[in-house]
C-alpha cells in the first residue's frame, strides 16, 4: 500500500480551524447556559432536614470517641420517642414528578438548545464544508473496525485505518477539549460535552428528590441499634504510664 502524504496547506486550512471552531463553540456554550439557567432556590427545610442527616451520620461514624453519657445526649436529641428530632419532624411523603414541574421542562428545553442543537449544527457544516479531508493520522496502527469511527465522510476501502477524516476530527475534538475546558473554565463548565452525555446517560438530571420521612425513619433506627464502645476509655492510664497525675484527676472528673 503506497504511503499518503498531506499537504501541509491542509494544517493550516482544515486540522488547525476545525480545532478552533470547536473550542470556541465550547466557549460561547459555557457562557450562554449561565445566561439562561435559572436560579434553583433551595428551602431552608431542605437544608436543616440533610443538615440533621448528616449530624447523625457523623455521631454514628465518630460516637466512639466521646464518653456514654455525651453519646446518649446526643442520640437524646434525634431519636427520644417525645422530643426527638426524627420523631416530632413530619414531612410530606409524597414525592413529586420532575415531569409535571414546568421549571424543569423549561431547563431540559434550555440543555437541548444549548447542547444538543449547536453540535449537530456545527457538525453538519463542518462535514459540509470540510468534506472529503483527511486531517491527521494516530501514531499507531488500528484494525479495520476502527475505520467507520475515524474515517466519517471518507469511504475508501484500500485507506490505512488510522488516518483521521475531517469529520471524525471534529467529533474526536467534541470529547477530547475536557481538560482544556476544565483548566480555563473550571471544574464543572457546561462546555464539557461528555459530562452532558454522562448526566443523560445515566438519568441524573430527571431523578427523583428523594423522601425526608423515609430517610428520616431509615437513620433513626441505624441510631437506634448503634452499640457504643467508647475508644478511649483508660487513655489517661496509658498517656501517663499507670500513674495519674493530680491534674488528669480533675479534667476527668469534670468532664465524666
Amino acid at each position: 500500500m503506497a504511503e499518503l502524504l498531506l499537504d501541509t496547506e491542509i494544517r493550516l486550512w482544515v486540522f488547525l480551524p476545525i480545532v478552533l471552531i470547536t473550542f470556541l463553540v465550547g466557549i460561547i456554550r459555557h457562557y450562554v447556559t449561565i445566561l439562561l439557567s435559572s436560579e434553583k432556590k433551595v428551602e431552608m427545610q431542605q437544608i436543616t432536614d440533610s443538615q440533621a442527616l448528616i449530624k447523625s451520620r457523623m455521631l454514628r461514624e465518630n460516637g466512639k470517641y466521646i464518653p456514654r453519657q455525651a453519646y446518649n445526649m446526643r442520640k437524646r436529641f434525634f431519636n427520644d420517642e417525645e422530643t426527638g428530632f426524627f420523631k416530632t419532624q413530619k414531612r410530606d411523603s409524597q414525592v413529586k414528578n420532575p415531569m409535571t414541574d414546568p421549571s424543569m421542562m423549561t431547563d431540559m428545553l434550555k440543555g437541548n438548545l444549548t447542547n444538543v442543537l449547536p453540535m449537530l449544527v456545527i457538525g453538519g457544516w463542518i462535514n459540509w464544508a470540510f468534506s472529503g479531508f483527511l486531517t491527521t493520522k494516530v501514531p499507531f496502527p488500528l484494525t479495520l473496525r476502527f475505520k467507520p469511527m475515524l474515517q466519517r465522510g471518507v469511504e475508501l476501502a484500500s485507506l490505512d485505518a488510522s488516518w483521521v477524516s475531517s469529520a471524525s476530527w471534529y467529533f474526536l475534538n467534541v470529547f477530547g477539549l475536557r481538560s482544556m475546558y476544565n483548566l480555563i473554565l473550571g471544574q464543572d463548565n457546561a462546555a464539557d460535552q461528555t459530562k452532558v452525555m454522562q448526566d443523560q446517560m445515566s438519568g441524573a438530571a430527571m431523578a427523583m428528590p428523594p423522601d425526608p420521612q423515609k430517610a428520616f425513619k431509615a437513620e433513626w433506627e441505624a441510631l437506634e441499634i448503634y452499640d457504643h464502645q467508647w475508644e478511649l476509655e483508660g487513655i489517661e492510664e496509658e498517656l501517663t504510664g499507670g500513674v495519674l497525675q493530680p491534674d488528669t484527676i480533675y479534667i476527668r472528673n469534670k468532664f465524666d
